[in-house]
């Protein structure tokens, strides 16, 4: 009898820290994000660098342009926080040689992590894919995992002082396929960076 009620105050025991325990567990809240005034948005930057690092070169473009909706108001999820609809690149040369490079693609632009301190998000704008290609001599698929994954991701910070989107080199899965060109190749990574200045003004804070 003495070795079941102890058995028993153990088990009571226990039962009770665990649900003291619980009872104690902070709950995890989901980050919610809040733009201001969101809506049709428009990104510009000068220029514009893309970068195969396999094959360490460079092309140049003289600009770049985002075009594209935020959501608007607090609250919102950071996965989808806005979409863009094009993402064209322009004057772009490689050695003197003038190419192009052409993004058809609705890309997801998703907010990630808020620093109050430097009022700054970080973001990853998702499912680039698109074209690189030299007149008349050959072409690039560009995008993420595969040449039909449609999975390009790109890193991203948002500067809500200057309320400016700077696509960072580090963090993309952009890869060349389908390489027709001769000094570049299938699998070749690929990044660029801008810096888009948003109009009209936006603000992109969490909480």
């Amino acid at each position: 009898m003495i070795f079941k009620a102890l058995g028993r105050s153990l088990v009571l025991g226990a039962a009770a820290a665990s649900v003291i325990g619980l009872a104690a567990a902070p709950a995890l809240a989901a980050t919610t994000w809040t733009v201001n005034p969101g809506g049709a948005v428009t990104g510009t930057a000068g220029a514009t660098t893309v970068n195969d690092v396999t094959a360490g070169l460079s092309v140049t473009c003289t600009s770049s342009a985002l075009k594209g909706t935020l959501k608007s108001g607090s609250g919102l999820a950071g996965k989808g926080i806005g979409t863009f609809s094009s993402l064209a690149f322009n004057g772009c040369t490689a050695d003197g040689v003038s190419l192009s490079v052409t993004i058809k693609a609705t890309m997801p632009l998703n907010a990630v992590k808020y620093n109050s301190t430097t009022k700054t998000a970080k973001m990853t704008i998702t499912g680039i894919h698109g074209k690189l290609s030299v007149p008349n001599t050959c072409s690039a698929v560009i995008n993420g995992t595969s040449a039909t994954a449609n999975n390009g991701t790109v890193k991203a910070k948002f500067n809500n002082k200057t309320s400016t989107l700077k696509v960072l080199t580090t963090g993309s899965n952009l890869h060349l396929y389908k390489d027709t060109c001769p000094i570049t190749a299938t699998g070749d990574a690929i990044n660029f960076t801008a810096s888009y200045k948003f109009s009209p003004k936006q603000t992109i804070t969490s909480p």
